[in-house]
């Protein structure tokens, strides 16, 4: 009997939820891995195929390009099969590209592995976010999700490093010659570790509800709570599923008015991450710092700095999020982020060596965690109701790789233009993602309602609440 009542009162099994959130997590740590890995290698691929500004930008944003592939269909492979097997279908194609890529004879097969390793990212980084958010209760969320971003910033450091300790010593005729192969294959060893590590946690309960498997949902929700609580839950999730505006087989339709505006915040809110620059930060900080660091070598270095920080700026984020909330960090970080592409900028166009270009990017990345790393990734998992969170996500992280794309295409091509770097000795790009920063960060503000705390079966509620207000807003000053 006590044993009963002891299991009643339990509110949450945290260390389980870490546990498999963990684990989810580690989607990130590879999504960090393959993107950052190119931030080491770009400069010997370029010499070794001798490509163009516009090849560059393409050896790099062909990732992006797979990322968009693998986002948009992300939301129909986690609806149909799950969202474990769509994370297991990741980790396979990870490995895939890290072999493929790192045996390229030729650019276009290197292109077509980082192709495939790039919609391994878009599957990682719209289902791991998902499934965390789906499995941690509202008053962890917060920081269970923030993990995702946390473990790819770590995964970046990790790579950042790993560059480094591969090209100590070496001379640049190895770098170019062998030395980017290694940089991408060694992406193999933690994308076996992340398929091994899936065998062992449970589907997303919200899935099974979805599908119907009810007692495996309760099985997993129990362990999360206790019974009772995983009874009342499957209840809110069967009612959330199936709104007023369902159609006769029960597919919500994206088209109607509130769920429309809710996907193109969300869908906003993902894309307008990429305007802040963090591509360009996590691709080419070396060849940025190069000029002024003192050779390959020190900006690797250098770089892996910016990645340390990244990471205590990102656990900031995470102590910070569910106890002042998601907007205050999107104000005050978004701020930083402006500031730091300011300075950035200022020292390129004044051509100033030493380490103020790299106190700059640190600053930037500890605002950049904060906000648009831990608050935005938050928002997204968030935001969208039950009834569409798997479709609307697969849209919204695909636009986000969408505006990746262009921003990492266009960089190189604007960094090494002729007029520009006459004029702003490669400052201009950082002051345009300053000015864009502040606007996104605007927009946020006024159309994304705090969502600390609020249950994801009571998410469409508070978005409606709050477009409603700014509804009413608009037609009274119209009037007026």
């Amino acid at each position: 009997m006590s044993s009963s009542i002891e299991t009643s009162s339990r509110k949450h099994n945290l260390s389980y939820i870490i546990r498999i959130c963990c684990i989810a997590a580690l989607g990130g740590i590879l999504l960090g891995y393959d993107t950052a890995v190119i931030s080491g290698a770009i400069g010997p691929i370029r010499e070794y195929f001798n490509l163009t500004p516009a090849q560059t930008g393409w050896a790099v944003s062909s990732v992006v390009l797979g990322s968009i592939i693998g986002a948009v269909s992300a939301g129909w492979c986690a609806l149909k099969y799950g969202r474990r097997k769509a994370l297991f279908l990741a980790a396979l194609l990870f490995i895939i590209s890290a072999i493929g890529s790192a045996l390229a004879s030729t650019f276009t097969i290197y292109v077509l592995f980082r192709i495939v390793g790039g919609i391994a990212v878009g599957l990682a980084c719209v289902v791991s976010p998902m499934y965390m958010s789906e499995v941690a209760p509202k008053d962890f969320r917060g920081r269970a999700v923030s993990m995702f971003q946390q473990s790819a910033v770590i995964g970046q450091t990790g790579v950042f490093y790993v560059n480094y300790l591969i090209a100590k010593g070496m001379s640049e005729a190895w770098l170019v010659d062998i030395g980017w192969r290694w940089m991408l294959a060694s992406e193999v060893l933690p994308a076996l570790l992340f398929g091994c590590l899936l065998l062992i946690i449970p589907e997303s309960p919200r899935w099974l509800v979805l599908k119907g498997h009810l007692a495996q949902a309760k099985e997993t929700l129990s362990r999360i709570s206790n019974p009772e609580h995983a009874d009342r839950v499957i209840l809110e999730i069967q009612k959330s599923l199936v709104p007023a505006n369902a159609s006769k087989n029960n597919k919500v339709s994206l088209r109607s008015p509130l769920l429309f505006s809710i996907l193109v915040i969300g869908t906003f809110v993902a894309a307008a991450q990429q305007l802040t620059g963090i591509n360009v930060i996590m691709y080419y900080t070396p060849e940025i710092l190069k000029p002024i660091a003192g050779g390959t070598e020190n900006a690797l270095f250098q770089t892996t700095f910016v990645g340390v920080v990244f990471i205590f700026g990102n656990a900031l984020g995470m102590y910070l999020i569910d106890k002042v909330g998601r907007l205050p960090l999107m104000k005050y970080g978004t701020f930083g982020c402006a500031l730091g592409m300011t300075i950035v900028g200022y020292v390129l166009y004044t051509g100033t060596e030493g380490y103020a270009a790299l106190f700059a990017l640190c600053l930037y990345v500890v605002a950049y965690a904060t906000s648009w790393g831990c608050a935005c990734w938050t928002m997204i998992s968030e935001i969208f109701p039950n009834s569409i969170r798997s479709r609307a996500m697969a849209i919204a992280v695909g636009a986000q790789w969408f505006t990746g794309f262009i921003v990492t295409q266009s960089f190189p091509m604007l960094n090494e233009n002729a007029y520009l770097k006459e004029h702003f000795n490669g400052a201009f790009s950082f002051w345009v993602f300053a000015v864009l920063s502040i606007i996104c960060m605007y927009v946020v503000v006024k159309y994304v309602p705090e969502t600390k705390g609020v249950s994801l079966e009571d998410m469409e509620k508070v978005m409606a609440e709050k477009l409603g207000k700014n509804k009413k807003r608009e037609v009274a000053e119209a009037s007026a």
